[in-house]
């Protein structure tokens, strides 16, 4: 390769690269996964909502996962956690003959997804302007959205046109988290601060809230969102990708322009119409089936699906909140580990109960419940400290 383009090949493009790969191997994945334990494993609502358990035990555990890595840059850390991803999905397609096979992959696979959710956000920043950290988040999110739609393009011709098994939706989705671990390997690295592994601070509680919160309404709508649409609506893999598709689409816009207003108006403002769209989703859910014909609680429960995925990106307001507030640039990694551990401790606990819940009771409570989870975000939101006009003045790092 000559050195003019290797100049060019910034540890910014990147990691651009590798978080579009990231995102291509999700969209093959995650339109696919329901259905797959659906219809291959023939798993109940209560052993659905169970099998979150383990599925989000590695989130728990990350804080404690990152630490044995910190011996190792950044970067490289990544790399480990998107080798983990394709090696686990190629694992699942190929090798899972019944549910106990599957667990254990899945356990492989969540380790390597919440280690680069833990990771990916600190180097992201680093590769951002002082002041436009939010917008540079946005950016990367966008190259994820990217690389999800083209993975929802993919998984819906592969199904609906080719007759795609699930063994070879899962390979192709761990080829490109696998490419994704050689574009992250080749990232200069940069040193995490090793000294306090561990941060659990008064200065960042509401964080660690804001995390708790999350947890529980993330995993409400990961695991019974589909669910409705699969059980009460026959949904089948063609209309998860077409819905991807269009969440995605709608993501490659919404995500820049919520990175840039979250510098232009706050967190406060951001997570609190958050908020209160997901308590609307909630009731939509809820009473739609009560309140209008089959087919038209069926439209407006898909629109509530796209939306409600589009909203999991104010997570990135969480981040700059963290990144504003810190003590010392060095608490990040492991504050944002701390509070992806209490958000999974949550994640891991909720899904059972609604699976309980739904099994003697319907899908309803199930939904009213989330409302309420959200009205608790909403009042947390409502307590983020207003933002302090930033300018920017320097890059972190590229």
């Amino acid at each position: 390769m000559s050195r003019d383009m290797q100049s060019k090949i910034t540890p910014l493009l990147l990691f651009a690269m590798a978080t579009m790969m990231m995102g291509l191997y999700a969209g093959l994945y995650e339109p696919s996964f329901n259905n797959y334990l659906a219809q291959v494993h023939q798993v109940s609502e209560v052993t659905r909502g169970g099998l979150e358990f383990p599925r989000e035990l590695p989130g728990f555990l990350v804080v404690f996962v990152l630490t044995l890595f910190l011996f190792l840059p950044d970067s490289r850390i990544a790399t480990i956690s998107a080798l983990l991803v394709g090696i686990a999905l190629w694992g699942q397609g190929l090798l899972a003959p019944n549910l106990g096979t599957v667990v254990v992959w899945m356990l492989i696979w969540s380790t390597g997804s919440h280690l680069f959710m833990a990771i990916s956000a600190p180097i992201g920043l680093r590769l951002a302007l002082e002041g436009q950290e939010g917008k540079r988040l946005g950016q990367l999110a966008s190259m994820e959205s990217l690389g999800t739609l083209l993975g929802m393009i993919l998984v819906y011709f592969g199904a609906t046109h080719f007759h795609f098994s699930f063994a070879i939706i899962f390979g192709i989705s761990g080829t490109c988290a696998l490419i994704a671990a050689v574009l992250l390997f080749r990232i200069k690295s940069k040193p995490i601060y090793r000294k306090r592994q561990l941060i659990l601070k008064k200065k960042y509680t509401l964080f660690y809230l804001l995390n708790i919160l999350f947890g529980a309404r993330k995993q409400i709508f990961l695991t019974f969102a589909p669910w409705v649409l699969i059980k009460v609506f026959h949904a089948d893999i063609g209309t998860f990708a077409i819905l991807g598709f269009i969440g995605t689409v709608l993501a490659l816009f919404f995500r820049p322009f919520l990175g840039r207003a979250i510098d232009a108006w706050g967190e406060k403002i951001i997570m609190s119409a958050d908020s209160v769209l997901l308590i609307l989703i909630c009731i939509v859910y809820s009473f739609s089936e009560t309140w209008f014909s089959h087919h038209t609680a069926m439209i407006m429960i898909m629109s509530c699906f796209i939306i409600d995925h589009l909203l999991f990106a104010v997570r990135i307001a969480r981040t700059t909140y963290l990144n504003r507030i810190l003590e010392e640039p060095n608490d990040l990694a492991p504050t944002i580990s701390m509070g992806l551990t209490m958000d999974h401790a949550v994640s891991m606990i909720v899904p059972l109960g609604g699976g309980l819940l739904w099994a003697h009771f319907g899908y309803v409570p199930v939904f009213l419940a989330a409302a309420g989870i959200a009205v608790l975000n909403l009042i947390a939101s409502l307590s983020i400290p207003d933002r302090v006009t930033d300018h920017p003045t320097k890059e972190i790092a590229e």
